[in-house]
């Protein structure tokens, strides 16, 4: 049960938090719509590992499996993408440069500060630009708000990977917001 009476209690996670204030939710699905499936030279599968990863880090294990059912929706990679995510991706074949982007999103994700010019210039080197660091960089800093917007107010979310399968397909294939 979250910390405060949401209107409706069965939603989990940021589902029930973006129902309970619309005027509010509205602007966070707005950014989690550009952010995640807008126009990018990153598919939106790339930048669902990113916010999955980022979640993770956080220990935020509604949004982290939500984003991953989504990662998997959109690269037909099955649910076992959402654990692999957590041990750091060796069983999925990812680029360097996603690799690198990673690497800036969770120095992002520990503390803004901790992104460094020799992280930047080894981004660049495996090819990223300055648009995908930009918003590799964005990406990690919204779901640290999202992150801690669902758990710190206490939010429910369920346990099994398999009950975020239609989540991931509906969040992967529909768009956030239009749930």
């Amino acid at each position: 049960m979250a910390h405060i009476k949401l209107l409706n209690e069965e939603l989990p996670g940021i589902v029930g938090l973006l129902n309970y204030r619309p005027e509010t939710g509205k602007p966070l699905t707005d950014l989690a719509e550009v952010l995640l499936r807008g126009p990018s030279s990153l598919s939106s599968g790339e930048r669902e590992i990113i916010a999955a990863s980022v979640s993770y880090w956080n220990g935020c294990h509604f949004c982290h499996t939500s984003h991953a059912a989504a990662a998997a929706a959109h690269l037909k990679s099955g649910l076992s993408l959402i654990d692999d995510i957590k041990a750091g991706l060796p069983q999925t074949p990812v680029s360097d440069k996603l690799r690198a982007l990673l690497h800036i999103a969770h120095q992002v994700q520990r503390n803004g500060k901790n992104v460094t010019e020799e992280d930047i210039t080894e981004t660049r080197e495996f090819g990223a630009t300055d648009i995908e660091i930009h918003d590799t960089v964005l990406i990690a800093a919204a779901f640290c708000m999202y992150n801690r917007y669902v758990d710190g107010l206490g939010t429910w979310a369920p346990g099994p990977n398999e009950a975020y399968a239609e989540m991931g397909e509906r969040m992967a294939h529909v768009g956030y917001g239009k749930f």
